[in-house]
């Protein structure tokens, strides 16, 4: 899942930024109001959150635009203003959860999580293709009855795979998708994180379901199993 952190603060940016790739989702993050609308524009984030304070243009007015916009993406504000005028203010906005600081990042993860599930509970749903079956919210993957020990980066690709199974995936899609950069990966990387991920979830059961197609990327075989 892509999100998309609106800071001022470049410490406190990150910090979000960091804490939440280590939770698994893919993070871009901005500092002001205009490229914070722009970027919601251009990129289907399934969650945006977003400070109050920003220079130019407040939080508020932001989360005003992107509703204007029909921009619908589960917004969550950040405030260190306790007043219960500026929680309204934020709902009223469009903002779906308000939260102040100082918080908890686990509170804030856990917010998240539940409006993440909220806006498409088919996106954190369990994924099942064959005897593969991956709990993208528990972050668990199974083979068969098998637990599979997989790393954050292994579950984002196992999940691509999944929500794609019997369709071509590039190399240039997984780089975007998995590592949240079109250009700044190199293919030889992608390349070994497949192998990687073969190495667990095929080669230890005697399958070939994770199949090269030459010059261009990667498929999930579809199996009834």
């Amino acid at each position: 899942m892509r999100l998309l952190v609106v800071e001022h603060d470049l410490t406190t940016s990150q910090r979000l930024r960091r804490g939440l790739t280590e939770e698994g989702y893919l993070v871009d993050s901005c500092g002001d109001g205009p490229e914070a609308v722009s970027r919601a524009r251009a990129v289907g984030y399934d969650a945006v959150v977003l400070d109050v304070r920003l220079p130019g243009e407040d939080g508020f007015a932001v989360c005003r635009r992107l509703r204007g916009e029909h921009l619908n993406q589960p917004v969550i504000m950040l405030t260190a203003r306790h007043d219960i005028a500026d929680l309204v203010r934020g709902l009223d906005a469009g903002a779906d959860d308000y939260l102040t600081k100082p918080f908890s990042f686990v509170e804030l993860a856990a917010r998240l999580r539940a409006l993440l599930r909220r806006a498409d509970p088919m996106r954190t749903s369990p994924l099942r293709c064959g005897d593969l079956w991956l709990d993208v919210a528990g972050r668990r993957a199974r083979r068969g009855t098998t637990e599979l020990s997989l790393s954050l980066r292994e579950l984002a690709l196992l999940e691509l795979f999944l929500r794609h199974p019997g369709e071509i995936i590039s190399r240039t899609q997984i780089r975007e998708r998995v590592w949240n950069s079109a250009f700044g990966v190199e293919s030889n990387v992608v390349d070994q994180y497949v192998s990687h991920l073969r190495r667990k979830i095929d080669r230890p059961f005697g399958r070939k379901d994770i199949e090269t197609v030459r010059g261009v990327g990667y498929r999930l075989r579809l199996n009834e199993i």
